[in-house]
């Protein structure tokens, strides 16, 4: 009898095994990219119960079907908006391929160009957060904050300090912060009890809080950093409002400081940044303050810049910064210049990169010497090889900084800067935002910080790096095959 019901216990495991491999073979691949979809069948094939239970978590790389529900009825309502504004004049002696770009991020995330810009940019960390306080004190209506992480210390105390007064002078003052980037952090709850301490309405963006009914995907996180004043100021960039160590007990012990580009910008593109707070604010409160503002016209023009608001992130169907970098390598005639943490690409932006280099135009990449998160950054060193057989530059940035800094530039005059890493995390599990601009003086500006970098950093050559030992080159694969995990 105990034989009897061994075999029929082991034939009833086998079968179950085989639905389940069967059942993953269907599933899993469906609108899904064939090298994510491979991944998870590897976890799958090798894992099972593992790999399912993990699937079943962070499988799905969408925001619930309310929350994109907001997206569609934003986008909507700002097309209505922008209908019969006339459209930016893209006659100009420069790219050719510009006016179908700006038409693919305005079919993507709605938002137009605007001229009449000005942007100036902010690479000293501890200078952008006293120039942010500087701005929310002389702020007279509103201030709007949204940071992935916020964090009260010594070095953000200052902005802190400008919130209250601005509450104390009786202005409308938001905050939104991401959850679980934040709760993470030192002092959260201290950071927290401030906020409730200075009367200001805040938020937390994509909280996992179950037990309220709050709670998606894990790890889709809202990476956006914004300040708007009066509709008038926006700040945006790579920064988020924190020490510049993080605040942790390990990156203390390595002397880790963050190095980031922020754009502080005037014109009537923030409007669109203002667009951007406010849809998170409804997404996160249920409150639509986006009747409130004209996203066609917020402010007079303040310089001479185009610049085009670009949203990404799982709200939308599609990876709306992705198809951005994506139109800009291939549109690129003369140069490009990356500077991304993080730069785990996908095929196609790989295929991009390295187009380029075989159609005659240079690429520098700029990337940290070290990193801050072990399993990213050995799977951006595992692209290494194949962009310096491409002809890629790579210049790493010294130790003990981390170049954090987010933006690129294509030829004289366009350039993006922003939230978003140029990885896969950024481009289908973050909510991202990034900022197109059409400017030869904006792309002078950001000229002048790659050669700062470029003065400091050293350049990886292909001898040096096959030179590397044989674990590195494992370890570096085996965090490549997790990166495709979405």
């Amino acid at each position: 009898m105990n034989e009897t019901l061994t075999l029929w216990l082991v034939w009833f495991g086998i079968a179950v095994d085989l639905v389940v491999r069967v059942v993953a073979v269907i599933v899993i691949p469906r609108n899904r990219k064939p090298s994510a979809g491979t991944a998870w069948l590897l976890a799958v094939f090798f894992i099972p119960y593992g790999g399912i239970l993990l699937f079943l978590l962070i499988g799905n790389p969408k925001l619930p079907r309310k929350r994109r529900k907001i997206q569609d009825g934003v986008n909507t309502a700002i097309e209505r908006a922008v209908q019969n504004l006339p459209k930016q004049d893209l006659e100009f002696e420069g790219p050719t391929w510009f006016r179908s770009l700006v038409q693919l991020n305005e079919g993507l995330g709605a938002m137009p160009i605007l001229g009449g810009n000005e942007a100036r940019l902010m690479s000293d960390y501890n200078d952008t957060l006293i120039a942010m306080a500087d701005e929310i004190d002389a702020a007279t209506e509103y201030v709007y904050v949204e940071s992935y992480i916020l964090s009260y210390d010594h070095a953000t105390a200052p902005i802190f300090d400008a919130l209250e007064r601005a509450v104390d002078r009786g202005l409308v003052v938001h905050v939104l912060l991401d959850h679980w980037a934040s709760l993470r952090r030192t002092g959260y709850k201290r950071t927290i009890a401030k906020l409730d301490a200075i009367g200001v309405r805040w938020e937390l963006m994509l909280p996992l809080q179950p037990l309220k009914g709050k709670f998606q995907r894990p790890d889709l996180r809202n990476h956006r950093k914004l300040l708007i004043v009066d509709g008038l100021i926006g700040f945006l960039g790579s920064q988020n409002i924190i020490d510049r160590s993080y605040n942790t007990r390990a990156n203390e012990r390595r002397g880790l400081k963050w190095k980031e580009l922020v754009a502080r910008v005037e014109g009537p593109v923030v409007g669109e940044m203002e667009a951007i707070f406010l849809t998170d604010w409804y997404s996160e409160t249920g409150e639509n303050l986006l009747r409130d503002i004209d996203v066609t016209d917020p402010t007079p023009d303040r310089g001479d810049l185009d610049c085009q608001i670009v949203p990404s992130g799982p709200g939308f169907e599609g990876e709306n910064n992705l198809r951005l970098f994506l139109g800009l390598l291939y549109g690129a005639q003369k140069r490009i210049v990356i500077t991304s943490p993080y730069f785990v690409p996908d095929e196609s932006l790989m295929y991009a990169v390295t187009t380029a280099v075989m159609r005659g135009v240079p690429v520098d990449l700029f990337v940290s010497e070290i990193g801050d998160q072990a399993l990213v950054y050995h799977a951006q060193r595992s692209y290494y090889e194949q962009l310096l057989r491409a002809g890629v530059r790579i210049y790493l940035y010294p130790a003990p900084y981390i170049l954090h800094a987010k933006f690129f530039t294509i030829d004289d005059d366009v350039a993006v800067i922003g939230s978003s890493n140029m990885d896969q995390r950024s481009f289908g599990l973050n909510l991202e935002v990034s900022m197109l601009v059409r400017g030869a003086s904006f792309v002078d500006d950001m000229r002048d910080v790659e050669d700062e970098y470029r003065a400091v950093s050293k350049e990886l050559t292909l001898d040096e790096w096959l030179e590397q030992p044989l674990r590195s080159t494992v370890l570096d694969n085996l965090a490549r095959l997790t990166s495709a995990l979405q």
